[in-house]
């Protein structure tokens, strides 16, 4: 009889996981001044709710509280925070854009711009409306 060979076990070498994207590696690829603005508004989501979570979702910084409530993404010539609830948030301050149905943003130019009394009223107000109606992406 004739010996069968047997089939040496190849290791395979375990992949791993992608490294989730964080929100300082999302920043390291922007200007010092968009850096500037974007910790200033972390600084004011973690002094308004410091139980909100930060992730990068859709490829930028997403803040989360019972559902992501705010956006931050970078462009040439300014940083956009934004707010799923936007349009349910009181603009007495007259600096919230758009105008779809539910999102509004701000559009930031500087660090003091970030630092408006208004946008951390804004902060606010969208961590109550996520805590008062749960996650707005569940319909």
């Amino acid at each position: 009889m004739a010996k069968k060979k047997v089939a040496a076990k190849k290791k395979v070498a375990k992949k791993k996981a992608p490294a989730r994207p964080t929100v300082a590696g999302y920043m390291a690829k922007l200007a010092d001044w968009q850096q500037e603005i974007i910790d200033t508004v972390r600084g004011l989501v973690k002094t308004a709710e410091r139980d909100a979570r930060e992730v990068v979702k859709w490829g930028q910084p997403i803040f989360e509280l019972n559902g992501p409530f705010a956006f931050i993404r970078a462009a040439r010539e300014h940083v956009t925070f934004g707010f799923w609830r936007g349009a349910d948030l009181r603009d007495a301050a007259e600096k919230l854009e758009g105008d779809g149905t539910k999102m509004r943003h701000v559009k930031l130019r500087s660090k003091e711009d970030a630092a408006h009394p208004a946008i951390a009223d804004y902060v606010r107000q969208a961590v109550r409306l996520n805590r008062e109606k749960g996650d707005p992406t569940k319909r």
